[in-house]
């Protein structure tokens, strides 16, 4: 029988696990469950685990694990060479473009985002207007990785089909 799968967590590589951290608990209320640590390529289960995932050779790295008020974990990653792209928003390439919040206060939430270093990259819009008060606007936090908010609950805003 098939049936809807909840949502783990998502990971997220940063530049510095430091700032990310103050940022995501500050901005948007994420608490640490798993302080920043270090992580080798050795023979240790999780340095074998990361290899199995990696390959081999990617050496170190740093990890620190956030949860969000709905208990999304939230995995945070700084590596040693880390490069940020010239464009952080190719939608058209496979892959995740994006990560989703919701709050209520969609312009309090972008004034933050963008206090904290972040960016808003389009103006506040609405789904239905006239009909319904359900708005969404893009940002950017700190390290370019795309943020979505949303006013109400996903289920909420495309319960009734098509636009």
């Amino acid at each position: 029988m098939t049936y809807p799968r909840n949502f783990s967590h998502i990971g997220l590589s940063v530049p510095n696990l430091e700032q990310a951290i103050s940022f995501y608990s500050e901005v948007m209320g994420w608490y640490i469950i798993m302080e920043p640590s270090d992580v080798v390529e050795d023979d240790s289960p999780i340095g074998v685990m990361c290899t199995d995932v990696f390959g081999a050779g990617w050496g170190k790295f740093r990890i620190a694990h956030m949860a969000t008020g709905d208990r999304v974990g939230i995995e945070l990653f700084e590596f040693p060479n880390n490069e940020q792209p010239d464009n952080n928003f190719e939608f058209w390439k496979t892959g995740i473009f994006h990560y989703a919040i919701q709050d209520p206060d969609i312009e309090g939430m972008v004034e933050k985002i963008v206090a904290h270093g972040g960016k808003q990259r389009m103006p506040i819009r609405e789904y239905y207007p006239g009909e319904k008060p359900y708005r969404m606007v893009y940002c950017e936090d700190p390290f370019g990785n795309l943020v979505e908010l949303y006013s109400h609950s996903y289920e909420l805003t495309y319960s009734e089909g098509a636009y």
